[in-house]
């Protein structure tokens, strides 16, 4: 009987501890998960700005390292462009030569040929009052019937000749003496220009080949090492904007009525085991990837989420990218 009785013990043993375990899950799940969540969990952050040049280049040199501090103006890194050094040389040469062209139309015809066109009108002049008194003499003739009309003819035509001859001559001293047309003077004064643009389009980019900080930093991270190639865009460096920190939470859309666009709201730094006071400057929901919490197990409507960013009233040094922040409710 007492063997029986053993046996029904050693039966009932297991069958009590695993009723025992199902009632304590059960009680915790009551216990606990069903209280509502009071802490919001966030991470702190900084405005990052991306170093990057316009033209493909070897990097030559770094003059920073990882975590120096930089001002704005600072060169922080140089590339090496040869190509581009050639381009500055082509470009620099068509501007001397359409410089020398614009000089020429600016200062018109050399001395020599002014005064040889000079010299070739005076002659005409002289054959016009050589021609005018040969004609005269004829006229007087043919007046008095002592000559023929072929004669007049002929000293007339002689005559006429020589002021036309006398004219041209004229005009190609002038055209000595003005230079080029205004026109010609124009089109060589746009080729210099055209020359010259493209001469500063090559030196900006051999001003690319510098690498600038743009902001007051602090340097997060380079990519690259000194003499790989990067290409056109590619980024080199990321400068922290050390002034510009702020605070990214998502919070679920029932808890939202605690977070007001330019509200103050509190955070505990872990890290640093302190309270810091942050103002919300945005407000927006994270889309249809974030995640959906269900208000009741059977349905009804879903929470949706939405990331609040907040920047910190006083500035807090201290407080490093990355750093966790915690809202208690």
């Amino acid at each position: 009987m007492s063997v029986e009785r053993n046996k029904t013990k050693s039966k009932l043993i297991p069958i009590l501890g695993f009723a025992a375990v199902i009632i304590g899950v059960a009680l915790y799940g009551l216990i606990f998960l069903n209280q509502t969540d009071n802490t919001i969990q966030g991470e702190a952050d900084v405005t990052e700005v991306r170093i990057s040049s316009k033209v493909p280049g070897r990097i030559a040199e770094f003059l920073v390292k990882e975590g120096d501090m930089v001002k704005k103006g600072d060169t922080l890194a140089v590339l090496s462009a040869p190509d581009v050094q050639a381009k500055l040389s082509q470009a620099t040469a068509a501007e001397q030569g359409a410089a020398a062209q614009n000089e020429k139309a600016i200062r018109g015809t050399r001395s020599e040929q002014v005064q040889s066109a000079y010299e070739m009108w005076q002659k005409a002049k002289v054959g016009v009052d050589i021609a005018q008194k040969s004609y005269q003499r004829v006229q007087n003739l043919y007046d008095k019937g002592v000559t023929t009309a072929q004669k007049r003819d002929e000293a007339e035509a002689n005559y006429e000749a020589s002021v036309a001859t006398e004219k041209a001559a004229k005009s190609q001293y002038n055209m000595a003496v003005n230079g080029a047309q205004r026109e010609d003077k124009m089109a060589a004064q746009a080729l210099l220009n055209q020359a010259k643009g493209a001469v500063a389009e090559v030196g900006s980019y051999i001003d690319e080949t510098y690498l600038i900080s743009p902001i007051d930093g602090k340097i997060s991270e380079i990519f690259p090492n000194e003499g790989e190639l990067v290409g056109t865009g590619a980024p080199v460096m990321n400068v922290m904007k050390m002034t510009d920190k702020w605070g990214s939470f998502n919070v679920r859309e029932d808890k939202l009525k605690n977070f007001k666009l330019e509200g103050i709201i509190s955070a505990y730094v872990p890290a640093l085991e302190k309270d810091v006071q942050m103002k919300i400057y945005y407000i927006k929901d994270l889309g249809s990837y974030a995640a959906w919490k269900a208000t009741k197990a059977t349905g009804s409507y879903d929470r949706k989420t939405f990331e609040v960013k907040a920047h910190f009233v006083e500035d807090q040094p201290d407080v490093l990218p990355g750093m966790t922040l915690i809202i208690s409710e």
